[in-house]
């Protein structure tokens, strides 16, 4: 691998930056969601990342991508949305491998607070019935989301996949009714600790990482018009520089594909009026010099064995 990153990235201004973005690291394999990371998989990536890359700080890659100063084989480590096992679960892996790393926390959802999809998800989990009627309840489409049978994990799992889709691109009030709603009808009271804490959130900064926004309420931003649109980015960047007493730089777009999530001829704009120096999208491939540096793509294999996670890796270099 090394030879081959080296190949690929070599330093200065040919160089690519690789940005890997995670969401959670379960400290046990979660049986509803078996490709989800646990703390033994990402321990085992984060090894394997240490030997084939340099992986910096993201602003200092951002800033050295556009300099054209990178390393060879730069990598930058990220983590979206804030939840609590980012500080209790990767926290402590990434000490272990002396490896820096930027959490992008929806700030709405600290202390207590609980994405919509984790309503979700865990009223189809926890749900005792044999069959969640959600009729009278309309998807993004206006179509009703109807009866379904609840089975075992792998019926479950197929469900969620559907349920998410359909509901994800609601705007963001009726969205989070909507979820409420399929809550209550599954007689759940989902948890209420996914998230971090504002004191987790300074942990992580105390022990060297970077925090970076990610909106309060975590909408699509594309969905959004520009005035509400910069006031979730502008929000989001004012709660968590009020948190640790210093600038935010760093901004990750929700959900952040390009054109569907974020549009390209308007977000990164106000990212920019808002003071933000990058940000960053989930569009896979390795950034170049010359790239705009609000819109870093960011990839990460799925991949569990060294080999194919490492091939899947130099795969995204063509993107």
């Amino acid at each position: 691998m090394t030879p081959l990153l080296q190949l690929l990235s070599p330093a200065g201004a040919r160089a690519r930056l690789n940005v890997l973005i995670f969401h959670r690291v379960l400290r046990e394999p979660d049986p509803l969601f078996p490709d989800e990371v646990d703390a033994a998989r990402f321990d085992e990536m984060l090894g394997w990342l240490k030997s084939w890359f340099k992986v910096l700080p993201l602003d200092e890659a951002a800033r050295r991508l556009q300099e054209g100063s990178l390393p060879a084989r730069a990598a930058a480590l990220s983590f979206d949305d804030g939840y609590a096992d980012n500080h209790d679960v990767a926290l402590p892996l990434l000490q272990k491998h002396g490896l820096p790393c930027s959490f992008f926390v929806a700030t709405g959802f600290l202390d207590g607070g609980r994405m919509w999809n984790d309503t979700l998800i865990e009223a189809v989990r926890l749900s005792g019935q044999s069959l969640l009627d959600l009729r009278g309840l309309k998807d993004c489409h206006g179509e009703d989301l109807g009866p379904h049978a609840l089975g075992d994990m792998q019926v479950r799992r197929a469900l969620l996949g559907q349920l998410i889709e359909r509901v994800k691109y609601l705007p963001p009030e009726p969205r989070l009714a909507c979820v409420n709603a399929i809550a209550e009808r599954a007689e759940v009271r989902p948890p209420d600790d996914l998230m971090m804490s504002s004191e987790q959130v300074r942990a992580l900064r105390r022990a060297g990482m970077q925090i970076g926004a990610h909106t309060v309420s975590h909408p699509i931003l594309a969905k959004l018009d520009a005035r509400q649109a910069a006031d979730e980015m502008g929000r989001s960047r004012d709660a968590l520089q009020a948190l640790l007493g210093e600038k935010i730089g760093l901004f990750a777009y929700p959900n952040g594909k390009p054109g569907t999530d974020y549009l390209p001829e308007v977000h990164p704009a106000i990212a920019r009026e808002l003071g933000f120096d990058a940000a960053v999208s989930t569009r896979w491939a390795a950034a170049r010099a010359g790239d705009d540096a609000f819109q870093i793509p960011r990839f990460t294999p799925w991949d569990r064995g060294r080999t194919k996670f490492g091939l899947r890796l130099l795969r995204n270099f063509s993107n």
